[in-house]
Protein backbone atom coordinates (compact mmCIF):
# COMPACT_ATOMS: atom_id res chain seq x y z
CA UNK A 1 0.00 0.00 0.00
CA UNK A 2 1.47 3.34 -1.05
CA UNK A 3 1.76 6.27 1.30
CA UNK A 4 -0.64 9.19 0.99
CA UNK A 5 1.77 11.88 2.14
CA UNK A 6 5.37 12.55 1.17
CA UNK A 7 8.09 14.79 2.59
CA UNK A 8 10.40 15.69 -0.29
CA UNK A 9 13.12 18.08 -1.38
CA UNK A 10 13.08 18.97 -5.08
CA UNK A 11 16.29 20.28 -6.65
CA UNK A 12 16.70 21.93 -10.05
CA UNK A 13 19.48 23.75 -11.89
CA UNK A 14 18.34 25.28 -15.17
CA UNK A 15 20.15 26.30 -18.32
CA UNK A 16 19.71 30.00 -17.50
CA UNK A 17 22.35 29.46 -14.77
CA UNK A 18 20.40 31.49 -12.20
CA UNK A 19 21.55 29.01 -9.57
CA UNK A 20 20.42 25.83 -7.82
CA UNK A 21 16.77 25.85 -6.74
CA UNK A 22 15.87 23.83 -3.64
CA UNK A 23 12.32 23.41 -2.37
CA UNK A 24 11.06 21.49 0.65
CA UNK A 25 7.61 20.20 -0.29
CA UNK A 26 4.81 18.25 1.34
CA UNK A 27 2.81 16.22 -1.18
CA UNK A 28 -0.46 14.46 -0.47
CA UNK A 29 -2.75 12.28 -2.56
CA UNK A 30 -6.46 11.83 -1.82
CA UNK A 31 -8.76 9.81 -4.08
CA UNK A 32 -6.18 9.97 -6.85
CA UNK A 33 -5.76 13.77 -6.68
CA UNK A 34 -2.36 15.20 -5.79
CA UNK A 35 -1.85 18.40 -3.82
CA UNK A 36 1.29 20.17 -2.63
CA UNK A 37 2.59 22.78 -0.25
CA UNK A 38 5.98 24.41 -0.81
CA UNK A 39 7.64 25.11 2.54
CA UNK A 40 11.22 26.38 2.80
CA UNK A 41 12.96 27.21 -0.47
CA UNK A 42 16.27 28.73 -1.51
CA UNK A 43 18.22 29.54 -4.66
CA UNK A 44 21.96 29.16 -4.30
CA UNK A 45 23.86 31.20 -6.89
CA UNK A 46 26.95 29.82 -8.61
CA UNK A 47 30.28 31.50 -8.00
CA UNK A 48 32.17 32.90 -11.01
CA UNK A 49 34.34 29.81 -11.43
CA UNK A 50 31.36 27.47 -11.58
CA UNK A 51 29.47 29.84 -13.86
CA UNK A 52 32.36 29.80 -16.30
CA UNK A 53 32.71 26.01 -16.13
CA UNK A 54 29.02 25.42 -16.76
CA UNK A 55 28.93 27.93 -19.63
CA UNK A 56 31.92 26.37 -21.40
CA UNK A 57 31.45 22.67 -20.53
CA UNK A 58 29.73 22.01 -23.86
CA UNK A 59 33.25 22.14 -25.36
CA UNK A 60 34.99 20.04 -22.67
CA UNK A 61 36.83 16.82 -23.49
CA UNK A 62 35.38 13.55 -22.18
CA UNK A 63 38.05 13.46 -19.46
CA UNK A 64 37.22 17.00 -18.30
CA UNK A 65 33.49 16.18 -18.29
CA UNK A 66 34.08 13.15 -16.06
CA UNK A 67 35.95 15.35 -13.57
CA UNK A 68 33.32 18.08 -13.81
CA UNK A 69 30.60 15.53 -13.05
CA UNK A 70 32.46 14.33 -9.96
CA UNK A 71 33.12 17.87 -8.73
CA UNK A 72 29.55 19.02 -9.38
CA UNK A 73 28.13 16.01 -7.54
CA UNK A 74 30.15 17.02 -4.47
CA UNK A 75 29.07 20.67 -4.83
CA UNK A 76 25.41 19.77 -5.26
CA UNK A 77 25.44 17.22 -2.45
CA UNK A 78 26.94 19.71 0.00
CA UNK A 79 24.47 22.43 -1.01
CA UNK A 80 21.56 20.06 -0.41
CA UNK A 81 23.00 18.94 2.92
CA UNK A 82 23.45 22.57 4.01
CA UNK A 83 19.83 23.30 3.04
CA UNK A 84 18.61 20.35 5.12
CA UNK A 85 20.70 21.39 8.13
CA UNK A 86 19.78 25.08 7.84
CA UNK A 87 16.05 24.38 7.91
CA UNK A 88 16.33 21.40 10.29
CA UNK A 89 14.36 19.20 7.88
CA UNK A 90 13.59 15.76 9.28
CA UNK A 91 12.00 12.52 8.11
CA UNK A 92 12.52 13.01 4.39
CA UNK A 93 11.22 10.38 2.01
CA UNK A 94 13.70 11.44 -0.67
CA UNK A 95 15.71 14.19 -2.30
CA UNK A 96 14.68 14.42 -5.96
CA UNK A 97 17.33 16.14 -8.05
CA UNK A 98 17.52 16.98 -11.74
CA UNK A 99 21.22 17.81 -11.84
CA UNK A 100 22.50 20.24 -14.47
CA UNK A 101 22.26 19.64 -18.23
CA UNK A 102 25.60 19.97 -20.00
CA UNK A 103 24.99 18.10 -23.26
CA UNK A 104 21.62 17.40 -24.81
CA UNK A 105 21.77 15.58 -28.15
CA UNK A 106 18.75 13.28 -28.30
CA UNK A 107 19.16 13.03 -32.08
CA UNK A 108 22.44 11.24 -31.30
CA UNK A 109 20.92 9.18 -28.47
CA UNK A 110 22.77 11.15 -25.82
CA UNK A 111 22.06 13.51 -22.93
CA UNK A 112 24.20 14.37 -19.91
CA UNK A 113 23.03 15.85 -16.62
CA UNK A 114 25.93 16.19 -14.16
CA UNK A 115 25.52 15.84 -10.40
CA UNK A 116 23.75 12.49 -10.56
CA UNK A 117 26.52 10.17 -9.40
CA UNK A 118 25.78 7.62 -6.64
CA UNK A 119 28.02 9.49 -4.16
CA UNK A 120 25.37 12.18 -3.80
CA UNK A 121 23.25 9.92 -1.53
CA UNK A 122 26.18 9.48 0.87
CA UNK A 123 26.91 13.21 0.97
CA UNK A 124 23.26 14.12 1.56
CA UNK A 125 22.65 11.11 3.85
CA UNK A 126 19.20 10.60 2.32
CA UNK A 127 17.60 8.53 -0.42
CA UNK A 128 18.16 10.38 -3.70
CA UNK A 129 16.11 10.04 -6.88
CA UNK A 130 17.81 11.60 -9.91
CA UNK A 131 18.98 11.27 -13.54
CA UNK A 132 15.49 11.46 -15.02
CA UNK A 133 16.33 12.07 -18.71
CA UNK A 134 18.73 9.32 -19.80
CA UNK A 135 16.25 6.44 -19.90
CA UNK A 136 13.85 8.38 -22.11
CA UNK A 137 16.57 9.06 -24.68
CA UNK A 138 17.47 5.36 -24.61
CA UNK A 139 13.81 4.65 -25.42
CA UNK A 140 14.00 6.89 -28.49
CA UNK A 141 12.62 10.02 -26.81
CA UNK A 142 13.84 13.60 -26.62
CA UNK A 143 14.50 13.28 -22.89
CA UNK A 144 12.59 16.55 -22.58
CA UNK A 145 10.49 18.22 -21.53
CA UNK A 146 9.75 16.19 -18.39
CA UNK A 147 7.69 18.78 -16.50
CA UNK A 148 4.41 18.24 -18.45
CA UNK A 149 3.23 15.22 -16.47
CA UNK A 150 3.44 17.48 -13.41
CA UNK A 151 1.44 20.10 -15.28
CA UNK A 152 -1.25 17.49 -15.94
CA UNK A 153 -1.31 16.25 -12.35
CA UNK A 154 -0.96 19.56 -10.44
CA UNK A 155 -2.16 22.30 -12.83
CA UNK A 156 -4.99 20.79 -14.86
CA UNK A 157 -7.14 23.92 -14.36
CA UNK A 158 -5.09 25.73 -17.03
CA UNK A 159 -5.38 25.36 -20.80
CA UNK A 160 -1.62 25.87 -21.14
CA UNK A 161 1.39 25.76 -18.83
CA UNK A 162 4.30 27.90 -20.06
CA UNK A 163 7.69 27.99 -18.39
CA UNK A 164 10.08 30.82 -19.24
CA UNK A 165 13.53 29.75 -18.14
CA UNK A 166 16.73 29.30 -20.09
CA UNK A 167 14.37 28.03 -22.77
CA UNK A 168 10.60 28.25 -22.95
CA UNK A 169 8.44 25.16 -22.98
CA UNK A 170 4.69 24.68 -23.13
CA UNK A 171 2.36 21.82 -22.31
CA UNK A 172 -1.35 21.26 -22.97
CA UNK A 173 -3.96 18.55 -23.50
CA UNK A 174 -4.94 17.64 -27.05
CA UNK A 175 -7.22 14.74 -28.00
CA UNK A 176 -6.70 13.13 -24.59
CA UNK A 177 -2.90 13.29 -24.74
CA UNK A 178 -0.48 15.64 -23.05
CA UNK A 179 1.53 17.50 -25.67
CA UNK A 180 4.64 19.47 -24.79
CA UNK A 181 7.80 20.78 -26.37
CA UNK A 182 10.44 23.48 -26.11
CA UNK A 183 9.43 26.64 -27.98
CA UNK A 184 12.52 28.86 -28.08
CA UNK A 185 15.53 30.09 -26.14
CA UNK A 186 14.69 32.77 -23.57
CA UNK A 187 17.10 33.68 -20.76
CA UNK A 188 20.04 31.82 -22.29
CA UNK A 189 20.04 34.57 -24.93
CA UNK A 190 18.70 37.56 -22.96
CA UNK A 191 21.11 37.00 -20.06
CA UNK A 192 24.02 36.64 -22.50
CA UNK A 193 23.45 40.13 -23.84
CA UNK A 194 22.60 41.63 -20.43
CA UNK A 195 25.96 40.25 -19.23
CA UNK A 196 27.73 42.14 -22.02
CA UNK A 197 26.26 45.35 -20.60
CA UNK A 198 27.41 44.48 -17.08
CA UNK A 199 24.09 43.14 -15.73
CA UNK A 200 23.25 39.65 -14.50
CA UNK A 201 19.88 39.88 -16.27
CA UNK A 202 17.54 42.43 -17.84
CA UNK A 203 15.43 43.60 -14.89
CA UNK A 204 11.74 43.59 -15.95
CA UNK A 205 12.93 43.74 -19.57
CA UNK A 206 13.94 47.41 -19.26
CA UNK A 207 16.93 47.14 -21.62
CA UNK A 208 14.95 45.27 -24.27
CA UNK A 209 12.07 47.74 -23.94
CA UNK A 210 14.44 50.62 -24.74
CA UNK A 211 15.48 49.08 -28.06
CA UNK A 212 13.82 48.75 -31.45
CA UNK A 213 12.89 45.82 -33.65
CA UNK A 214 15.33 44.94 -36.42
CA UNK A 215 13.07 43.36 -39.03
CA UNK A 216 15.92 41.63 -40.86
CA UNK A 217 17.12 39.90 -37.70
CA UNK A 218 13.54 39.06 -36.73
CA UNK A 219 12.92 37.38 -40.07
CA UNK A 220 16.13 35.34 -39.90
CA UNK A 221 15.38 34.21 -36.34
CA UNK A 222 11.85 33.17 -37.28
CA UNK A 223 13.22 31.15 -40.21
CA UNK A 224 15.58 29.02 -38.12
CA UNK A 225 14.97 25.35 -38.87
CA UNK A 226 13.93 24.39 -35.33
CA UNK A 227 10.73 26.41 -35.54
CA UNK A 228 9.59 24.52 -38.64
CA UNK A 229 10.06 21.10 -37.00
CA UNK A 230 7.01 19.24 -35.67
CA UNK A 231 6.95 18.14 -32.04
CA UNK A 232 8.19 16.23 -30.12
CA UNK A 233 11.26 18.44 -30.07
CA UNK A 234 13.60 19.94 -27.50
CA UNK A 235 16.42 22.45 -27.28
CA UNK A 236 19.86 22.46 -25.71
CA UNK A 237 22.48 25.16 -25.30
CA UNK A 238 24.18 23.84 -28.43
CA UNK A 239 21.38 25.44 -30.48
CA UNK A 240 22.00 28.83 -28.86
CA UNK A 241 25.77 28.58 -29.22
CA UNK A 242 25.89 27.37 -32.82
CA UNK A 243 22.79 28.97 -34.38
CA UNK A 244 21.25 31.84 -32.44
CA UNK A 245 24.19 33.81 -31.08
CA UNK A 246 26.26 33.70 -34.29
CA UNK A 247 23.22 34.98 -36.21
CA UNK A 248 22.52 37.78 -33.74
CA UNK A 249 26.19 38.74 -33.49
CA UNK A 250 26.35 39.08 -37.27
CA UNK A 251 24.10 42.15 -36.95
CA UNK A 252 25.97 45.38 -36.18
CA UNK A 253 23.17 46.94 -34.12
CA UNK A 254 22.92 48.09 -30.48
CA UNK A 255 22.56 45.32 -27.88
CA UNK A 256 19.24 46.85 -26.77
CA UNK A 257 17.92 46.37 -30.32
CA UNK A 258 19.09 42.75 -30.34
CA UNK A 259 17.32 42.11 -27.03
CA UNK A 260 14.18 43.97 -28.10
CA UNK A 261 14.04 41.95 -31.32
CA UNK A 262 14.61 38.68 -29.49
CA UNK A 263 11.86 39.39 -26.95
CA UNK A 264 9.45 40.00 -29.84
CA UNK A 265 10.71 36.78 -31.41
CA UNK A 266 10.00 34.81 -28.20
CA UNK A 267 6.48 36.24 -27.99
CA UNK A 268 5.78 35.53 -31.67
CA UNK A 269 7.03 31.94 -31.51
CA UNK A 270 4.99 31.35 -28.34
CA UNK A 271 1.83 32.46 -30.14
CA UNK A 272 2.63 30.29 -33.17
CA UNK A 273 3.22 27.26 -30.93
CA UNK A 274 -0.30 27.21 -29.45
CA UNK A 275 -3.06 25.33 -31.29
CA UNK A 276 -5.73 27.69 -29.95
CA UNK A 277 -4.90 31.17 -28.72
CA UNK A 278 -7.54 31.51 -26.01
CA UNK A 279 -8.24 30.34 -22.47
CA UNK A 280 -5.88 30.53 -19.46
CA UNK A 281 -2.11 30.04 -19.48
CA UNK A 282 -0.05 29.54 -16.32
CA UNK A 283 3.31 31.34 -16.69
CA UNK A 284 6.25 30.43 -14.46
CA UNK A 285 10.05 30.69 -14.45
CA UNK A 286 12.38 33.68 -14.24
CA UNK A 287 11.05 35.10 -17.50
CA UNK A 288 7.69 35.72 -15.82
CA UNK A 289 9.35 38.74 -14.14
CA UNK A 290 10.12 40.22 -17.56
CA UNK A 291 7.12 42.53 -17.88
CA UNK A 292 8.15 43.66 -21.37
CA UNK A 293 8.13 40.03 -22.54
CA UNK A 294 4.68 39.43 -20.99
CA UNK A 295 3.31 42.58 -22.64
CA UNK A 296 4.63 41.40 -26.01
CA UNK A 297 2.97 38.02 -25.46
CA UNK A 298 -0.32 39.70 -24.65
CA UNK A 299 -0.05 41.66 -27.92
CA UNK A 300 0.29 38.41 -29.87
CA UNK A 301 -2.29 36.57 -27.70
CA UNK A 302 -5.11 39.05 -26.99
CA UNK A 303 -7.68 36.32 -26.20
CA UNK A 304 -5.45 34.37 -23.83
CA UNK A 305 -5.26 35.25 -20.12
CA UNK A 306 -1.74 35.00 -18.67
CA UNK A 307 -1.81 33.90 -15.02
CA UNK A 308 1.20 34.42 -12.74
CA UNK A 309 0.96 32.15 -9.66
CA UNK A 310 2.15 32.72 -6.09
CA UNK A 311 5.85 33.56 -5.80
CA UNK A 312 7.00 30.14 -4.56
CA UNK A 313 5.22 28.29 -7.36
CA UNK A 314 6.47 30.82 -9.92
CA UNK A 315 10.11 30.48 -8.91
CA UNK A 316 10.25 26.84 -7.81
CA UNK A 317 7.79 25.07 -10.12
CA UNK A 318 10.47 22.94 -11.77
CA UNK A 319 11.94 21.90 -8.41
CA UNK A 320 8.37 21.15 -7.30
CA UNK A 321 7.68 18.94 -10.30
CA UNK A 322 10.98 17.08 -10.12
CA UNK A 323 9.99 16.36 -6.52
CA UNK A 324 6.77 14.84 -7.87
CA UNK A 325 8.66 12.88 -10.57
CA UNK A 326 10.81 11.40 -7.81
CA UNK A 327 7.75 10.30 -5.83
CA UNK A 328 6.22 8.70 -8.92
CA UNK A 329 9.51 6.83 -9.47
CA UNK A 330 9.44 5.59 -5.87
CA UNK A 331 5.86 4.39 -6.47
CA UNK A 332 6.94 2.80 -9.79
CA UNK A 333 4.32 4.91 -11.56
CA UNK A 334 4.62 6.60 -14.95
CA UNK A 335 6.49 9.90 -14.74
CA UNK A 336 7.43 10.43 -18.41
CA UNK A 337 4.86 10.63 -21.20
CA UNK A 338 5.72 9.30 -24.65
CA UNK A 339 3.22 11.74 -26.19
CA UNK A 340 5.55 14.49 -24.96
CA UNK A 341 9.02 13.08 -25.57
CA UNK A 342 8.44 10.74 -28.51
CA UNK A 343 9.73 7.68 -26.63
CA UNK A 344 8.39 4.26 -27.62
CA UNK A 345 6.26 4.09 -24.45
CA UNK A 346 5.30 5.87 -21.26
CA UNK A 347 7.65 4.89 -18.48
CA UNK A 348 8.89 5.47 -14.94
CA UNK A 349 12.26 7.16 -15.27
CA UNK A 350 15.05 8.01 -12.88
CA UNK A 351 17.61 6.30 -10.67
CA UNK A 352 17.18 5.70 -6.94
CA UNK A 353 20.26 5.79 -4.74
CA UNK A 354 19.78 4.47 -1.22
CA UNK A 355 22.03 4.83 1.80
CA UNK A 356 23.29 1.25 1.74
Amino acid sequence: MFKQTYNIIGVMSGTSLDGIDLAHIHFSITDGKWDYKILECDTIEYDLLWLNNLKTAVDFSTEKLVQLNEDYTVLLGNIIKTFIDKHQIKNLDAVCSHGHTILHQPQNGFTLQIGNLPEIAKIVNETVVCDFRVQDVQLGGQGAPLVPIGDRILFSDYDYCLNLGGFSNVSFEQAGKRIAFDISPVNTVLNYYANQLGFAYDDKGAIARSGETDMGLMEELDNLYYYQKPYPKSLGFEFVKTMVLPLMDSYDIPIADKMHTFVKHIAKQTAFALPERKGKMLVTGGGAYNTFLLECMEDYLPELTLVIPDEKTLEYKEALIFGLLGILKLRNEINVLSSVTGAVRDHSSGVVYGLN
